[in-house]
């Protein structure tokens, strides 16, 4: 078992999510939908945690260290909802254990060093770790549902994590705002992106919603056909 999965994120008409640039042709849309989704943990990772999380200090911890080198997990407290940051190496510094009224929770791999893990302890920081090179984030949505009881995540950015998630065949629902704006800059991370797939084979939805909001912005939902 794991959780029910969506990916929620504001783009430009041509689907690029820089947030300044985002922020620039939307107002408070995006955060309207999110609420309206209900009671569900939030995900995102590293790069977008250190520049929205209010727990994140500005410097990243010393990636050295012997590593943990096998799956653990630790619950630090129990919450209905949850913040949660994929950092795979264990880079992230942390100043506090609660973001935005919610506690933290990191999944890493098992290659993040002891010390890290302690550090998070040290702060009441929940984490999961699990996977050999990389994170194995099917096995950390089944030890996120059984040790938690988390039942319906959403991942708030940025491309790659969504990305990931899409390749793992862990998403669920597409839930995508289009903001009245196109960015059109070469090299620009889109909603899904970092996918290595040879194939050329899309990835198919089926339309569940469609509704128009303020500033022209719209909002689509999609089951993802599996």
């Amino acid at each position: 078992m794991r959780p029910y999965i969506i990916t929620h994120m504001m783009t430009s008409v041509d689907g690029r999510i820089d947030c300044p640039m985002v922020a620039q042709i939307s107002g408070e849309e995006y955060y309207v939908a999110l609420a309206s989704l209900g009671t569900s943990s939030k995900i995102s990772g590293r790069v977008t945690a250190a520049l929205e999380c209010s727990a994140v200090n500005a410097e990243t911890a010393p990636v050295n260290g012997v590593p943990a080198g096998k799956e653990s997990v630790y619950v630090g407290c129990t919450s209905e909802e949850y913040t949660i940051v994929v950092d795979t190496f264990g880079k992230l510094k942390w100043g506090a254990g609660e973001d935005n009224g919610h506690p933290l929770l990191c999944i890493t791999s098992e290659e993040a060093t002891q010390d890290y893990l302690d550090s998070m302890h040290n702060h009441d920081i929940s984490w999961i770790a699990t996977g050999k090179g990389k994170i194995d984030m099917a096995r950390a949505m089944e030890l996120l549902y059984k040790n938690f009881s988390v039942e319906r995540v959403v991942v708030v950015g940025g491309g790659h994590i969504c990305g990931g998630f899409l390749a793992a065949g862990l998403v669920d629902e597409v839930s995508e705002m289009i903001a009245p704006g196109i960015d059109g800059r070469k090299g620009r991370t889109a909603v899904f992106d970092g996918i290595v797939k040879q194939d050329g084979v899309p990835y198919k939805l089926s339309l569940k919603s469609v509704e128009q909001m303020e500033n022209g912005v719209v909002w689509l939902r999609y089951k993802v056909v599996k």
